[in-house]
């Protein structure tokens, strides 16, 4: 089948290579030159394990391509997926203007029946509007229908969980529509969800909210346990065996971040008091998150004078391991705050520093200074103290006697409940976690 896609970010490109990849014909959608010509190459804009193998495989054996040309690429495609971004804006809502541009686009150059599928993270009756949209500016009076499906990719883990899906929602509003994107996902084989639009739609947020409110749950628990003298690693061992909880997302720390867990909360909360209603949990898991980020810097403050020309090793910087994506990560909460005090960072990060840098450029910054190490080892040597942000592999490879005898002072705050106590106690070295 003939797909267009779309976007090229973690959303749009992971999907268009899957679906290439699963035997479908496709062209990705960009109004970037450099970036297309770029793709052509293999060379992916994000980091995303197996990614460009993937790319360079199906663009070798034709049923991959990528284009600016929106209206080659749409005129008689039989499916068009948008995956562009719908970020936050200041408000709370998701800002939509990259979802009417493209349907706008798609409206003046499909030349045969279609089916515009969004993928984007779109509030509740958003499709309605985007179908009523297409037809508004409908030049050659095809049949186009839109649809609803979802994405729940890890960033990460985005190729492993579009192949592997635990299940794919589709929401439509039609059995023609239904049946097309029966037959797009057939070579997947996996479960089919079939729901309406707007169920669909809710679908994608329900599901994100949760996990960010688990998240949220634990660490306010760990906040208490660190008060009453219980450890939150236990606790959360003893409640995983329960199988109506699970054992996913039970992991304390310094809050989560990216492009899904802060925007959807936010996005959610934002319909609801559209509607006159009040997501009193959700909005407790925004809450809760915020504090989070920074409550390594507030046990540091109480400890230390001031940040004023230590030493500070920052081992991290992406809101997790295994991106380079930096939107929502605590290392932009508390780098600032470091800075602001004067504080000479120097940090690490196996990906990140590439776009942490156009941010924080090496050199004198606020009140402070930052620079980048090429290693946890060479972040650390000569340290006052060090700050946990991500738990990269590289990082927790870094053994408890390494922190004192490479730190000036070994005082640790780990944001990522990385080391056992007893082994930092063991190695002399003064350790602050999360909830222990």
């Amino acid at each position: 089948m003939k797909i267009a896609v779309a976007g090229t970010g973690y959303v749009g490109l992971v999907a268009g290579v899957c679906f290439a990849e699963v035997g479908h014909k496709v062209v990705c959608v960009d109004i970037d030159d450099a970036k297309v010509k770029k793709m052509k190459k293999g060379i992916s804009p994000i980091f995303e394990a197996g990614l460009e193998e993937l790319m360079r495989k199906n663009y070798k054996a034709g049923r991959l391509d990528y284009t600016i040309d929106y209206k080659a690429a749409y005129k008689d495609a039989d499916a068009i997926f948008i995956g562009v971004g719908t970020p936050e804006q200041p408000d709370g809502s998701a800002n939509l203007s990259h979802i009417a541009t493209v349907a706008r686009q798609i409206a003046e150059s499909v030349e045969k029946d279609c089916l515009v599928v969004v993928k984007s993270t779109v509030p509740v009756g958003t499709n309605d509007k985007v179908e009523q949209f297409i037809h508004d500016f409908l030049v050659n009076g095809t049949k186009v229908e839109v649809a609803s499906n979802p994405e729940f990719l890890a960033q990460g883990s985005a190729v492993h969980d579009t192949l592997h899906a635990a299940r794919i929602i589709i929401g439509t509003e039609s059995k023609w529509a239904e049946k097309l994107l029966m037959k797009i996902y057939e070579p997947f084989r996996l479960p089919i969800v079939s729901v309406s639009r707007r169920s669909a739609e809710m679908i994608k947020y329900a599901s994100n909210d949760f996990l960010a409110l688990k998240i949220s749950y634990m660490n306010d628990i760990a906040n208490l346990c660190e008060l009453v003298g219980a450890d939150i690693q236990d606790v959360a061992k003893g409640m995983s065996y329960d199988e109506r909880i699970g054992s996913k997302f039970l992991n304390a720390g310094i809050g989560y971040g990216g492009s899904c867990f802060p925007k959807d909360t936010k996005a959610l909360e934002y319909l609801a008091k559209q509607h006159g209603y009040g997501l009193r949990t959700v909005s407790a898991a925004i809450d809760v998150n915020k504090e989070q980020k920074t409550v390594l810097f507030r046990k540091a403050s109480k400890r230390l004078i001031t940040f004023s020309n230590l030493k500070v090793a920052v081992l991290g910087l992406t809101f997790k391991p295994g991106t380079d994506d930096l939107r929502e990560a605590p290392s932009l909460e508390n780098i600032p705050l470091l800075l602001g005090q004067g504080a000479d960072i120097i940090a690490y990060d196996p990906v990140g520093k590439v776009n942490f840098e156009k941010l924080y450029p090496a050199g004198k910054n606020l009140k402070g200074s930052i620079c980048y190490a090429k290693s946890p080892e060479e972040a650390l040597k000569g340290a006052n103290v060090c700050f946990i942000l991500t738990e990269w592999d590289q990082v927790k490879a870094v053994k408890p006697a390494d922190y004192k005898r490479l730190m000036r002072t070994p005082l640790v705050y780990d944001g990522r409940n990385i080391y056992g106590l007893k082994e930092m106690l063991k190695a002399e070295v003064e350790y602050h976690s999360v909830g222990r």
